[in-house]
């Protein structure tokens, strides 16, 4: 096996980690230190930059670890390992047959691994699906994605069509605003309460922080009705990918004025109609055992389809395993 030499992050590689992150095949903002950091003290920071005999860098993994186990790091919705595109399979499974012996004799047990679906990925980047399983990893949740392909956009549900119109009667006019202030406070907050007793993971005054440091990459469009806030939508985008982090509205926003059909068709329409995918999100429950069904039906009718994200648990003293594949 070649050898890998994997170093624990420090701030000292902020330089570093974030060039590689800029063009790795699989990357997005989310990797970038300045948003991993934003809520570092939620987690135990674990993240590994893996060299090389020759000192170059040739991989990241954003990780946090709880006592003996490695997770893909949980403040990100994906993750996994992040390569740049001239890595060689042969070459990423003699990396990883190190980094799993570096983690098995640092004392963890277990690796959970969290794939980015690979609408993200600039090019084909399956790797870690063929390693996971050579590795004999545990599947133990795949959750649906609904994605719409923007280039080749399904025509609207008549149902959907509806909304729309109701929304262009009721005369709704959308706003993309600097300030995540007023939907937060208005509608964010009091919804995600009154709907399941929870907050936003995000604060107010993070977004805010994040926005200031990627200001093109995130931003907040309101719905208003008569001079009113009654909807809105923050947006993370990626160099392929639109993805509506939070939605939300008044009971009026989609039982009488159509508000969401109209706020989303006005950012696949008109937005955001030159990029790739619009990633509607995940519909799933309990692990992906479940799936709301009327949700995801919802932006089917839009003409969104379904792709996978998959997450394994894997046993460090599985690395072994991988010393027998190449022939």
């Amino acid at each position: 096996m070649n050898t890998f030499k994997i170093i624990k992050y420090t701030s000292e590689y902020y330089n570093l980690w974030n060039d590689f992150v800029a063009d790795a095949k699989n990357a997005t903002f989310l990797f970038h230190r300045d948003f991993m950091e934003y809520h570092s003290d939620r987690f135990e920071d674990y993240s590994l930059l893996i060299f090389d005999e020759k000192e170059n860098l040739k991989a990241l993994f954003p990780a946090n670890r709880i006592e003996n186990d490695l997770f893909s790091h949980q403040g990100l919705t994906y993750g996994g390992l992040i390569l740049d595109e001239k890595s060689k399979l042969s070459e990423i499974i003699h990396l990883n047959y190190n980094l799993f012996q570096y983690l098995f004799e640092a004392g963890f047990n277990k690796v959970q691994l969290k794939i980015i679906p690979p609408i993200y990925n600039s090019f084909p980047s399956d790797e870690m699906e063929y390693i996971s399983f050579l590795l004999q990893a545990k599947l133990i949740r795949r959750d649906a994605i609904a994605i719409l392909e923007l280039a080749n956009k399904i025509v609207p549900s008549r149902v959907r069509k509806r909304g729309i119109e109701t929304g262009e009667k009721q005369q709704l006019k959308i706003v993309e605003e600097t300030s995540f202030d007023l939907f937060w406070e208005k509608l964010l907050i009091p919804n995600l309460y009154t709907k399941y007793n929870s907050k936003p993971i995000h604060t107010v005054e993070e977004m805010t922080y994040l926005k200031s440091k990627f200001p093109k990459l995130i931003r907040q469009f309101n719905v208003y009705f008569e001079n009113e806030i009654i909807g809105g939508v923050t947006v993370f985008i990626t160099k392929n990918v639109v993805h509506p982090q939070y939605i939300s509205g008044n009971k009026a926003f989609n039982t009488k004025l159509g508000g969401l059909d109209f706020l989303y068709n006005h950012l696949i329409q008109n937005v955001f109609s030159n990029d790739k995918y619009f990633d509607f999100g995940i519909s799933n429950e309990n692990n992906g055992l479940q799936l709301r069904e009327s949700l995801h039906y919802w932006k089917e009718s839009f003409g969104a389809r379904t792709i996978v994200q998959n997450f394994y648990e894997i046993e460090t003293k599985n690395y072994v395993k991988l010393n027998q594949v190449l022939i």
